[in-house]
């Protein structure tokens, strides 16, 4: 990377994540559509699961009012959701950490990258010689992306891993919200996400690293993650109340642990939810 563009990524992010974790609420009804493209490391597809609605942190350098800011760079942004993961510092082409210190469950800021291939490193926070994932990633200019690092350290079943999104943040609707959601919880079976008040499934069989995405009416829901069966009446094992704004994109993380007591860390299950765009 040259220092004209470090310099450009260090301003975008100012050296700070941003965190959006508290709680929404809701009930309500609605359908699903639109099947989301998704991308692992070097961009293969998948489908996915979860979410409990957080506190909306808006991301500074994100669509708002008309798309990306500038159409000759990719926007970039990191999620950490590998619970027995340290607080982590990513490096983009060597140099100084363009994020420094990022806690489980944290989301950044979009930061503009030229398109390209970049060399992702993330290490242990303030300890470089401890390198968790080291690779090659790919953007495109005029295209957003979330790079999640999910997995675990301490596992080969689930190992740590960048999941590499890109993010669809073109304009749902002023009636209606899309919502995209990943399945990061490495000890979760593949799940369902039904509909408490009408029962329809949103997400159908989603594993561990699948994503998928939904276009419902903008409401509030009552969202139930449940086991993976057939006709999608498994136990449930999660609810979570979530409030949609109409002309708003989100990306919900189903992170932690599901049995934290049997797992590394005591980091539980939890629905982790971005606000991507809002036009």
């Amino acid at each position: 990377m040259s220092d004209q563009t470090r310099r450009r990524v260090l301003a975008a992010l100012g050296g700070t994540v941003a965190v959006g974790l508290a709680g929404c609420s809701g009930g309500g009804n609605g359908t699903a559509t639109d099947a989301a493209t998704t991308t692992e490391g070097g961009m293969t597809e998948g489908e996915s699961t979860d979410t409990e609605m957080s506190e909306m942190t808006t991301t500074e350098g994100e669509m708002t009012e008309g798309g990306m800011d500038d159409g000759e760079q990719a926007m970039v942004r990191v999620s950490h959701m590998s619970p027995d993961a340290p607080n982590v510092d990513v490096y983009v082409d060597g140099g100084d950490p363009v994020l420094s210190d990022v806690p489980f469950g944290t989301t950044s800021d979009y930061l503009p990258l030229p398109g390209g291939t970049y060399t992702v490193t993330i290490t242990a926070a303030g300890d470089a010689d401890t390198v968790a994932f080291e690779g090659d990633v790919s953007v495109e200019a005029g295209t957003s992306y979330t790079v999640a690092a999910i997995g675990e350290l301490t596992s080969e079943d689930s190992e740590f891993r960048p999941l590499v999104l890109e993010d669809d943040v073109s304009d749902p609707g002023g009636d209606s919200a899309r919502v995209r959601v990943v399945h990061a919880s490495p000890d979760a079976p593949a799940v369902d996400v039904t509909v408490a008040a009408s029962g329809d499934a949103i997400v159908d069989g989603a594993a561990f690293g699948d994503t998928a995405s939904v276009t419902v009416p903008a409401n509030d829901y009552t969202l139930e993650i449940r086991g993976d069966t057939e006709s999608n009446d498994g136990d449930v094992v999660a609810d979570y109340d979530v409030s949609l704004n109409g002309g708003t994109v989100y990306t919900a993380f189903a992170a932690g642990y599901l049995s934290p007591d049997d797992e590394p860390t005591d980091e539980a299950f939890d629905l982790l939810v971005e606000q991507d765009a809002s036009y």
